[in-house]
């Protein structure tokens, strides 16, 4: 019975924290599937946090569709380069070792809590949108961004709402 529950109540924390913040999904899943759930390999954890995290990203998807809020152009080409880094990063990870991959993980949790702490240095446009004009500025922005977080997600199998969030 209690090997049911923990994944349910563990799974059901980590979509909790997706709905309410929008991230951290994967900052709980990997350590609730090793610790809590009893999986035994970081490689299958981070590996099955991926699965789960990008399925409920999916799914948080059609509400903001509904709403309006996508900046498509943005999220496109954002996406685009997240799925070339994803690759690449997965594919690093795999030569890693599991325990050297989850201090790396911690780490960068670390570094990213370290970096939300501090005040925020300026308030940025939330009316920006990819056009001719703010294309030149944008696009090299949106790929470098885009590939970054996609290879920390599929080094780390984290879906990188955490990363985004940061000033």
């Amino acid at each position: 019975m209690l090997h049911t529950l923990l994944p349910i109540a563990s799974g059901s924390l980590v979509g909790f924290s997706l709905g309410l913040v929008g991230g951290g999904g994967s900052i709980l899943a990997v350590p609730l599937l090793l610790y809590a759930v009893g999986v035994s390999s970081p490689h299958v954890a981070i590996g099955t946090s991926a699965v789960a995290v990008a399925a409920s990203a999916a799914f948080n998807l059609f509400g903001h569709v509904r709403e309006g809020s996508v900046k498509w152009p943005c999220a496109i080409v954002f996406a685009v380069a997240g799925i070339v880094g994803a690759a690449a990063g997965a594919q690093i990870g795999k030569l890693i070792d599991g325990h050297r991959l989850l201090l790396l993980f911690g780490a960068l949790m670390i570094v990213i809590g370290a970096i939300m702490l501090r005040p925020r240095k300026s308030v940025h446009d939330a009316n920006v949108k990819l056009t001719r004009e703010t294309m030149a500025g944008l696009v090299p922005m949106l790929i470098g961004l885009g590939f970054l977080v996609g290879a920390l997600s599929g080094l780390f199998g984290i879906g990188g709402g955490f990363l985004l969030f940061p000033d």
